[in-house]
């Protein structure tokens, strides 16, 4: 069934436009409360977000909406998203929220959802809630009573909380101590507790991207923009860099020579330590079509296997628990490490990979560099309407393609989940024969959608 306002990740626009406005997010406000009021004990939830401009419209817009069915509201101000899960199974609210558009732009927003385990909702509940949106603007949702309105606090120490439980991943027989390292929070949700955690572990720390002023957030800093961390790694003879996205989920690595070192090297990283020490559930792990077919041939030579899934961090997730992993993500830096969080959580992966460059007592690019990436190529292309991949053309020519790189590669092509984009990819041993192959398949698709 198709969804009306949440996609892969949430509910996420551009602020003050339909879905992401501040009447949207109180009936969502509403809508989720209504969902999780069951039993007869007293409700919460609890609220996070980024450090956009627009979180205090949708805070504010949420609270009514939660506090106008009877929900109690707990405000933590700026934090991570895994922070935001964390804290919402440790103080057992019935539901978390996180205010955020994680890379974007600061002009956009969005609204998760984590229910009280502090995992993301299935499909089957954004579904229900849907329904309860829809029936909130036609004023079919119950109001509390006027004397069971819900209230709303704040905590001071939510801050404090997420670095005892960050740090607490870390080896207790280790410190960072004559480490030095910079951490770039992308001016987003980690910019106080990820330098302060690194700080209190012992490490020389270099903050960038701290700085948030509501505007600025993803803007040429974080893990979408690692220009300005590798060179400030190179300028100060850091030992390493840890880039974290908006909302600090994502993590992407700078070594001391300002290589930038990608989620398949961190996950081989962290996969190879774990092995090791003999605490890697599963026999590998689990990521998704887009990783490079370089870490599938390095896992498969340590006798390790790669489980793909689906585009996102919630169908690695998925696939993480039901076949019982404890590693997962994607190569843009989304890391799941089941062991402690419910999701994403760039601060905790660093901790672990830092861990591994203490462990072996050598340079970042010595320790983070597993393999050597397969030549990979993404285009995309965009169409007005209809299903080009459809198209007998489309098929024959994706067909003579995989024919041409059996055994030599691999080939992903998958429309956008969010605009009208084909999306292209290729990779094999031969760089030339991947641009050929990239190339027919886009012209292809651009014939069959003309």
């Amino acid at each position: 069934m198709a969804r009306k306002y949440f996609g892969t990740d949430g509910i996420r626009g551009a602020t003050n436009a339909r879905p992401m406005t501040a009447e949207m997010a109180m009936r969502v406000g509403m809508a989720a409360g209504t969902y999780f009021l069951r039993g007869d004990h007293r409700h919460r939830v609890l609220i996070g977000k980024d450090t956009r401009l627009s979180g205090y419209m949708l805070e504010s817009a949420l609270v009514a909406g939660f506090t106008s069915v009877g929900m109690d509201v707990i405000m933590v101000g700026p934090m991570p998203t895994p922070a935001v899960a964390m804290l919402t199974h440790s103080m057992r609210a019935d539901i978390g929220v996180m205010i955020s558009a994680s890379h974007n732009p600061f002009a956009d927003n969005g609204i998760k959802l984590f229910g009280p385990d502090g995992y993301k909702l299935s499909d089957e509940a954004e579904e229900a809630i849907e329904a309860l949106i829809d029936a909130a603007e036609r004023g079919e949702v119950a109001l509390a009573p006027s004397a069971q309105i819900g209230r709303a606090r704040r905590i001071d120490d939510a801050q404090g909380r997420y670095i005892h439980f960050a740090k607490s991943t870390f080896p207790e027989n280790l410190r960072l101590d004559g480490l030095r390292v910079v951490v770039d929070c992308a001016n987003g949700a980690a910019y106080r507790v990820a330098p302060a955690a690194l700080w209190e572990l012992g490490a020389d720390v270099i903050a960038i991207g701290v700085t948030p002023n509501g505007t600025n957030i993803n803007d040429k800093v974080g893990s979408t923009a690692p220009e300005t961390l590798s060179e400030t790694v190179v300028a100060s003879g850091a030992d390493i860099g840890i880039a974290l996205d908006g909302d600090a989920d994502r993590l992407i690595v700078v070594d001391e020579r300002g290589r930038v070192v990608d989620g398949d090297q961190l996950m081989a990283t962290i996969a190879a330590a774990w092995a090791r020490a003999g605490r890697l559930a599963g026999g590998g792990l689990v990521a998704t079509v887009m990783s490079n077919l370089g870490l599938e041939r390095h896992l498969a030579a340590q006798g390790l296997g790669l489980i793909r899934t689906k585009v996102g961090d919630r169908h690695v997730l998925e696939a993480m628990r039901t076949r019982g992993y404890n590693v997962g993500g994607e190569q843009s830096g989304h890391i799941i490490l089941a062991d402690y969080a419910t999701t994403g959580d760039g601060l905790v992966a660093a901790l672990q990979v830092l861990a591994e460059v203490k462990r072996a007592g050598a340079a970042a690019s010595e320790v983070l560099h597993r393999f050597d990436p397969l030549p990979q190529l993404l285009k995309n292309v965009r169409f007005a309407g209809g299903k080009p991949l459809e198209a007998q053309s489309v098929r024959d020519t994706i067909a003579q393609a995989e024919a041409e790189l059996e055994g030599k590669g691999r080939l992903v092509i998958r429309p956008s989940g969010t605009e009208p984009v084909i999306r292209v990819m290729a990779e094999g041993d031969d760089p030339d024969q991947v641009e050929r192959i990239v190339d027919r398949i886009c012209d292809a698709v651009r014939v069959a959608a003309a």
